[in-house]
């Protein structure tokens, strides 16, 4: 990563000065502070590091503390701020007016002085200028020299700390497109207002003929490709599977060889579109080195590409993943068939938790009395109500493979920064590498074939956009299920075997599309969907409302439902609200 927004801490004091104002400073510093290191010790950017804070020179009561404090922001490239104090101030003065920047206030709850009547005002001032803040106010009173963060004040800090890093990460990056349309998918019809005006990103697009150009004059690191090569030999090449295909269609072991060479390279050069290499440099290809500054891309393939070639199997689910021949690292977000409107999705659950994301169709919803009539067997446990077959050939991580295990030796997905070597050489053992079924991909190629572990939390979730709405988000929480061998074994065979599995059970409720597993599936939107580890939707509504993004699907318990304050204002309905204010305030970058 290149670009680590901070976060601004403006601490605000009430201007009087003779005795009131001296009296607040320490106090107003401290919880200051407080907040800083709340936010530095919980929240990273999506590569491991820690959530950089700025505090104010000073404490802000007037108008010309607030535009120093502004200043010293833009200088030190903050991203977004939460303002913090204990008392009364003078809201119009004192608040941040920055209309880039995602906003929260914090009034202590207190009364000595009047911390939470600051909130209520500058949260009013800030409805009427049309600046959504997030509104945090303790639920107990606490003294006036409690400097701690009450739980359910620091779990709003944080809700509204990891999203608001999720959206100034995004700002000025691109999304790179390498190839076009694929075979009709909505999502690959790239919508670029949406990029620029929702995300403050930019587009840049290649056309996949520039990876056979790059392949042709050498322009790649010819000794990474060395080192990758050894590499995908010892973990991958050596897990090759079976080949389904028939034996007229089978490739030699000449052309299989020679499609592991072949996808090795294109890995190293979709990463160097993406993100530039500076050894391309060294090499004197001065252009090629400086990349599309790519945050997420979608790679084409189908048809054109895998008519003629090997699929991007292979660099997919290596990219999506948090590991490779250089070891542990940052996964990239590498979408399926250039869909578009995934990749945003894979992005937010990426930026909001730093594990790899896996990209699936969401395939098939198996009723308990489909899987009876057609295996004879009954789903037991998790999955007794049926469950949803995530499944698709690309860029699933490997990390899905439930092969790195937690404190408590359960299957799970880690974020990069606790990934182990053994953890990825697990994930690596647990993954077999399959010839492409070449009825769907003439070219070759190689597709990840692994079932995932059950028992993980995880959330998938779904961007999409509709005429004369825009976009909207989809949000479905749940678990990762296992399932008898000889009930996958039947299920299994009758999609496509040689592809990796996740049997998706969502959590249900009263909600209309989550009264049952039919229901959820029959509510998607589009044919493929984002999956995170983790049940992260609260933190995605966060997100999204931040992006003007209104929610048409989730199933979050209504109590961790964190938005700007200004929504209380469009109703008492929530997701209702949602919309209309979405609506009201539009894209941040329009």
């Amino acid at each position: 990563m290149s670009k680590y927004p901070k976060i601004g801490i403006r601490p605000t004091i009430d201007g009087r000065q003779g005795g009131v104002r001296e009296s607040l400073e320490e106090k107003t510093m401290k919880l200051a502070q407080a907040v800083a290191d709340l936010i530095s010790s919980q929240v990273k950017y999506a590569d491991g590091k820690a959530v950089e804070c700025v505090i104010a020179d000073g404490t802000i009561g007037r108008v010309g503390e607030s535009a120093a404090c502004a200043e010293k922001f833009e200088r030190e490239g903050v991203g977004a701020t939460i303002t913090v104090t204990s008392c009364w101030c003078y809201g119009s003065e004192t608040m941040d007016m920055n209309p880039y920047w995602p906003k929260a206030v914090w009034g202590f709850n207190g009364t000595e002085r009047p911390g939470a009547v600051y909130l209520a005002a500058v949260l009013a001032g800030h409805a009427q200028k049309g600046l959504p803040a997030f509104g945090i106010y303790g639920h107990d009173v606490q003294d006036a020299d409690d400097n701690s963060i009450p739980d359910d004040v620091a779990e709003k800090i944080l809700r509204w700390a990891r999203a608001a890093i999720a959206v100034a990460q995004m700002r000025g990056q691109s999304y790179l497109s390498v190839g076009s349309q694929c075979m009709g998918i909505a999502g690959s019809i790239v919508d670029q207002n949406f990029f620029q005006e929702y995300l403050g990103m930019r587009n840049e697009s290649v056309d996949e003929t520039e990876i056979l150009r790059r392949m042709d004059e050498g322009i790649y690191d010819h000794e990474e490709f060395e080192k990758a090569m050894a590499w995908t030999e010892k973990y991958c090449k050596s897990n090759e599977g079976w080949d389904k295909n028939r034996p007229e269609r089978q490739k030699t072991r000449e052309q299989k060889d020679a499609d592991w060479e072949f996808v090795v390279k294109m890995t190293l050069i979709v990463r160097d579109l993406m993100q530039g290499n500076p050894k391309l440099r060294e090499l004197g290809f001065k252009e090629e080195a400086i990349g599309h500054h790519a945050i997420a891309a979608g790679f084409q393939g189908q048809r054109q590409w895998t008519d003629w070639k090997p699929n991007g199997d292979f660099t997919e689910a290596l990219m999506c993943s948090t590991f490779d021949w250089n070891g542990i690292r940052k996964a990239y977000v590498l979408a399926t068939e250039n869909d578009s409107c995934n990749a945003v999705a894979m992005l937010f659950g990426n930026l909001l938790t730093g594990c790899g994301q896996m990209f699936s169709d969401v395939r098939t919803y198996w009723s308990p009395e489909a899987v009876k009539r057609v295996t004879g067997k009954e789903l037991t446990g998790i999955a007794s109500n049926g469950m949803i077959h995530l499944i698709n050939s690309g860029a699933t991580t490997l990390d899905a493979t439930g092969a790195s295990t937690d404190a408590a030796g359960k299957p799970c997905m880690k974020p990069c920064w606790e990934m182990t070597e053994q953890d990825a050489e697990a994930c690596l053992k647990a993954t077999n590498w399959l010839p492409a079924d070449r009825d769907y991909f003439r070219g070759g190629g190689f597709s990840s074939n692994f079932l995932s572990k059950g028992g993980m939390p995880v959330t998938m979730s779904r961007l999409n956009l509709i005429k004369g709405l825009g976009p909207v988000l989809q949000i479905a929480e749940g678990w990762t299920a296992d399932v008898d061998p000889e009930i996958f074994e039947v299920l299994n065979k009758r999609t496509d075997p040689t592809w990796p599995t996740t049997w998706f059970v969502p959590r249900l409720c009263s909600k209309p599309a989550f009264r049952d597993v039919y229901s959820v599936m029959n509510n998607w939107g589009a044919n493929h969907g984002a999956i995170s580890y983790g049940h992260i939707g609260a933190d995605l509504i966060t997100l999204a409302s931040m992006l003007r993004i209104p929610v048409c699907m989730h199933n979050v318990e209504d109590d961790k439902i964190f938005r700007p304050a200004a929504w209380n204002a469009f109703g008492m309905d929530k997701e209702g609200a949602d919309y209309r204010a979405c609506a009201a305030y539009g894209p941040i970058y329009k």
